[in-house]
């Protein structure tokens, strides 16, 4: 058999037991250290280097110290992912019944929230530990649906012995990460597990399309919360002398005032009734209103990024493996927004070429492809928006008297995870 690679269309097509013995050929040889039959998938090559360097134990029990019943409960009211799981459940979980396998939602660190499905494959899922309150990140079970989604940001289905822990062979597993539309950080994972004889290449592409529905239902809550709050504060104001904004907990504009309409303001985390400073307006008094905040713009200030010297340092956090940060920092204050997958890469890039790089440079950098321009564009002109003072244009690139530090993972693989990007792959290979 050559040297190429698995997929699993034509892992599908193959005798059930006869995959099952080449997985574990494939695995055997790859973690010896050996070239195998046929390549591992890549996503699950480069888990399984991740395990290794981590030191895992692929002969381990899993195991997890479970979440206690109230922290349990805690966790489930304050995720966003209890709004949707009516849609989840019915997406999934009586299909997930109907062909004896499982459904699992977690929430953004791998803590198993909710599980629902074939009773007794639930049962034999707690031989493994795949209950309430268990962790299933990468670092506490190895290779897995739940933990390499989370790792990576994206769906995938992990099937048999492409598990890096041994006692998980006799299963398959699909999960896609669900995203909070507002900002595009990641709620949880979404994922279905069962009996290796389960295993359908067509499961990644359901659990994947109940993922997108439920994060869609979420988009059009937060749109409702938006009209909510627009209909309180377009008559507040109309009596506001100066510039004004009514924004959502989140920053998402519901209605203005002397201001020119943009679709999102940086705030800061810790925001309450006073007065702050923000990135793109400068210094504000911040009033409450019912579903967000009155944000009055003091008029003998000016706003940020009409002098460049409002931003003097730029601090970008890729140190943690699922959480990346960018904190601005001058003389009137500090800020920090957390990124985005793709602004993350982007923003890394733009630190890389402290003498700027164009649309196409970056098409390049970020997808192959130098045509791919549209895309970057747009996805420059929103890190613009929440950078205003801090990036310039033509070609894109930190504006020169701000000071960049780049925090990397100790690790140079563990740099991005997710990214697909070739100029940050062939990096995190040094």
């Amino acid at each position: 058999m050559n040297n190429t690679r698995l997929d699993m269309k034509r892992l599908a097509a193959m005798d059930a037991v006869q995959a099952a013995r080449l997985l574990h050929r494939v695995r055997e040889e790859t973690l010896a250290g050996r070239t195998p039959p046929i390549a591992p998938r890549p996503e699950i090559d480069a888990s399984w280097r991740r395990m290794a360097r981590l030191g895992l134990d692929p002969d381990q029990s899993p195991s997890s110290v479970l979440l206690r019943r109230d922290e349990l409960e805690q966790r489930r009211r304050s995720t966003l992912l209890a709004e949707v799981m009516q849609t989840l459940t019915s997406g999934l979980a009586g299909i997930a019944d109907a062909s004896l396998q499982i459904m699992v939602v977690t929430d953004e660190q791998g803590r198993v929230l909710w599980r629902e499905g074939h009773p007794a494959v639930m049962r034999q899922a707690n031989g493994i530990c795949l209950e309430e309150g268990a962790a299933w990140t990468e670092r506490a079970t190895g290779t897995n649906a739940i933990g390499t989604a989370l790792a990576t940001r994206r769906a995938v289905q992990i099937h048999s012995a492409e598990h890096y822990v041994h006692a998980l062979h006799n299963w398959t597993c699909a999960a896609a990460p669900v995203h909070d539309p507002r900002d595009g950080r990641l709620l949880g994972v979404l994922d279905v597990s069962g009996p290796a004889s389960t295993f359908h290449p067509s499961l990644l592409a359901l659990v994947g399309s109940v993922a997108r529905l439920a994060e869609a239902e979420m988009r059009e809550r937060h749109r409702g919360a938006i009209e909510r709050l627009r209909a309180v504060a377009a008559p507040i104001l109309c009596r506001v002398a100066g510039r004004a904004v009514a924004v959502d907990p989140h920053g998402w504009t519901a209605a203005v005032t002397g201001l020119a309409p943009v679709d999102r303001i940086v705030l800061p985390k810790a925001l309450g009734a006073g007065r702050v400073w923000l990135p793109s307006l400068g210094l504000c008094a911040v009033e409450p209103l019912p579903g967000g905040w009155l944000l009055r713009v003091e008029e003998d200030t000016a706003p940020a990024g009409a002098e460049s010297g409002a931003a003097s340092r730029v601090v970008l956090d890729l140190s943690r493996p699922r959480r990346w940060t960018v904190t601005v920092s001058g003389a009137a204050g500090s800020w920090q927004q957390e990124l985005s997958p793709r602004h993350a890469e982007l923003l890394y890039l733009l630190a890389l070429h402290p003498d700027g790089r164009t649309a196409a440079d970056l098409a390049e950098d970020v997808f192959g492809d130098r045509t791919r321009t549209v895309t970057v564009r747009a996805e420059m002109s929103r890190v613009r928006r929440t950078l205003a003072g801090v990036l310039a244009h033509r070609p894109y690139r930190f504006r020169e008297e701000i000071a960049v530090e780049v925090r990397r993972p100790e690790d140079p693989a563990d740099l991005l995870p997710h990214s697909a990007a070739p100029a940050i792959r062939a990096g995190s290979r040094v």
